[in-house]
């Protein structure tokens, strides 16, 4: 049987293909990146981290593009294979975390487990723990997770809502004395000027964010971008649709979470149970 070859040198990792695709075309059109920007009204950097593989756009941007070069839904079909490759989500975290550092402001919600932006490291380390981490590796990621509350903290800290479920607040650590600790920090991180904490009632029945959590990011180029998260994955959300339609649900339910005031007292009221409980 014959060797197979590859009919071409292109890459066949989706998002590189991709990438690759973007290169192409614009050389073989001669459009320098910022003229490229003028003509389809998007800023030329967008369009030369696209070619870097760096993002892959919203579809929005990859219609314009497949207009614009003359290839009907060639740069869709091959952005929709680049976005559901599954290898790529450790790729789309480590996107999401540039994205982080650069945010004019956070908006939140949280499920089940407190954000890492909020957790203390014994939290962290039992969260992380019951997800399969242990050793060196635990040990590296508490500290990661941990090193990331700097960015709430200082003078030019962004402003940041996370709305809590209640179920957040009833799962307890399994250390009582590093779940006093967790309750005590966070009713002392909702005091920061920066933070606004809301706690979502349990009684408020189905919403449209219950089975994942959220973070939207507010960009300085005025855009907003999304992270959703489950138990076993999580997406970087760029498209503006989806995005918006995040955002209607979010908004939706900040209109039934208890005020940041009433929140604090939520809070301090679970630390008082817990600081009460004869058993421990």
């Amino acid at each position: 049987m014959p060797q197979r070859r590859v009919v071409t040198g292109r890459s066949q990792e989706p998002r590189q293909r991709f990438a690759e695709e973007l290169r192409t075309l614009r050389a073989g059109s001669g459009t320098s990146l910022r003229a490229l920007g003028e003509r389809l009204g998007w800023d030329w950097s967008l369009f030369g981290k696209m070619e870097k593989g760096e993002t892959l756009g919203s579809p929005e941007v990859v219609q314009a593009l497949d207009q614009h070069y003359g290839t009907p839904g060639l740069l869709l079909a091959l952005w929709e294979l680049a976005a559901g490759d599954h290898t790529q989500f450790r790729e789309r975290y480590r996107r999401y975390m540039a994205l982080e550092a650069e945010a004019v402001s956070l908006w939140h919600f949280a499920v089940s487990v407190l954000p890492g932006l909020l957790q203390t490291p014994g939290c962290a380390r039992e969260v992380l723990t019951a997800g399969g981490l242990k050793g060196k590796e635990l040990e590296q990621q508490v500290e990661a997770r941990v090193g990331r509350r700097e960015l709430l903290e200082g003078e030019d800290a962004p402003p940041f809502r996370t709305i809590l479920s209640e179920a957040v607040l009833r799962m307890p650590l399994r250390d009582v004395g590093e779940w006093r600790g967790q309750l005590e920090y966070l009713a002392e991180v909702a005091e920061r000027p920066n933070v606004t904490m809301q706690v979502l009632p349990l009684s408020v029945g189905p919403h449209g964010l219950m089975n994942a959590t959220v973070m939207f990011l507010r960009l300085a180029d005025a855009r907003t971008v999304a992270y959703t998260e489950n138990g076993y994955r999580g997406d970087l959300v760029e498209e503006n649709a989806t995005v918006e339609r995040l955002q209607r649900a979010y908004d939706a339910m900040r209109d039934l979470a208890l005020s940041p005031a009433e929140s604090r007292k939520f809070v301090l009221a679970t630390l008082e149970e817990v600081l009460c409980d004869p058993s421990t």
